[in-house]
């Protein structure tokens, strides 16, 4: 009996996907369960799972824009039809995938009038752009367009501060999370001491990175912490 015990808590334990679907352009949706688990485990794993989705998946997003002779970021070019300000939104939009670390300069260089989209930026190596038809501009008279651009991979939150703007440099205000959200349930199957537990677990993400990716990135993130927790030998002293 202790024998069995022992196996069933030590045998390894995989996620199986049982739904996947695009729910729209930039909305992805995936539904993982995690079975069989002893009673108390779902709801353990459910929670450390869902936090680290929401606060430890990066994203890699366009931090600042740079163009010369604009006064602010309010300011109109003659020639295009947005403002700075509108063009930084759109800029804002814009989703991409890489594996890029620090941090990476790309740029667009057009000459009018043209309307402009993200399949128009030169990008560095190694970053993706996954809609290629977002709008940036629309130049409506003959005029040389350059703006230079900050690409980072991070994660969480990042507000522009109104002191950041100089020489023609704006920061962007990023939300650097490829989870749009997360939810986990639990269900219970068994009676007495033979009780286990299933759990389900919903990842919808903004197609950057699918819901299949984010679970591997997640799972592998929390098994090196662990790991390395113990490989360092920890004590837990009591009084």
């Amino acid at each position: 009996m202790v024998r069995e015990e022992v196996a069933e808590s030590t045998r390894t334990l995989q996620w199986k996907c049982v739904e996947s679907r695009v729910e729209s352009k930039r909305l992805y949706y995936g539904r993982f369960i995690l079975s069989s688990l002893m009673k108390g485990q779902a709801n353990t794993i459910g929670i450390a799972m869902q936090r680290a989705l929401l606060g430890e998946i990066e994203g890699t997003f366009i931090t600042c824009a740079t163009s010369e002779n604009v006064l602010h970021e309010y300011s109109t070019i003659a020639g295009i039809e947005e403002s700075v300000h509108e063009i930084l939104i759109n800029l804002k939009e814009i989703l991409l995938r890489s594996n890029l670390y620090g941090v990476r300069a790309a740029f667009i260089c057009v000459r009018s009038p043209k309307y402009i989209t993200a399949q128009d930026i030169i990008l560095p190596p190694y970053v993706e752009i996954v809609d290629t038809t977002q709008h940036i501009a629309n130049l409506t008279e003959p005029i040389d367009f350059f703006i230079e651009f900050q690409i980072k991979r991070n994660h969480g939150y990042r507000l522009k501060s109104t002191n950041d703007s100089h020489d023609g440099s704006y920061p962007i205000d990023i939300v650097s999370m490829p989870i749009r959200n997360v939810n986990h349930s639990i269900h219970s199957y068994g009676n007495g001491n033979e009780k286990k537990e299933i759990l389900f677990l919903e990842i919808w993400t903004n197609v950057s990175l699918t819901p299949k990716e984010t679970l591997y990135e997640v799972s592998r993130n929390l098994i090196d912490f662990f790991s390395t927790c113990r490989g360092r030998g920890y004590e837990f002293r009591g009084k």
